[in-house]
């Protein structure tokens, strides 16, 4: 059999299931993200609200982006596991703390106000670079 082949065959049931734990910790807290925050993103989300749209997609892009860094530096599923809660636990405290020392934003997302959304979406993303760069530092 080629080498290419019996590599692919010995490596795609570790890809499939560090892939698995990756999604099912990102999918695990994002669920979390949406009990936290003050208003109900989804909902909003349902009914057309831009500015929510934006604001969610920032935490979920803030809580793959450390999680992405994660699998890449990880040895084994127990690393992902470890590390992956790590990160997300710091990464939802920061979002948290985002949402307090940033008073207001709630309501005005709650609005459809965009540029609040927009300013939230980049403070998320960034606390994540940042957050991801620890990971792997």
């Amino acid at each position: 059999m080629l080498p290419a082949v019996q590599s692919f065959l010995a490596g795609f049931p570790n890809l499939v299931l560090h892939l698995a734990v990756t999604l099912g910790l990102l999918g695990g807290a994002a669920a979390l993200y949406t009990r936290i925050t003050p208003h109900d993103e989804i909902k909003l989300i349902r009914h057309g609200n831009v500015a929510a749209a934006i604001s969610f997609s920032g935490a979920v892009l803030g809580l793959a982006i450390p999680l992405a860094f994660c699998l890449a530096a990880s040895v084994g599923v127990w690393d992902i596991l470890i590390w992956g809660v790590v990160t997300l636990v710091l990464q939802l405290l920061a979002l948290r703390v985002i949402e307090v020392v940033m008073q207001g934003m709630s309501h005005r997302i709650e609005a459809g106000e965009v540029g609040p959304a927009v300013l939230l979406f980049a403070v998320k993303l960034s606390v994540a670079a940042i957050n991801a760069a620890a990971v792997t530092g």
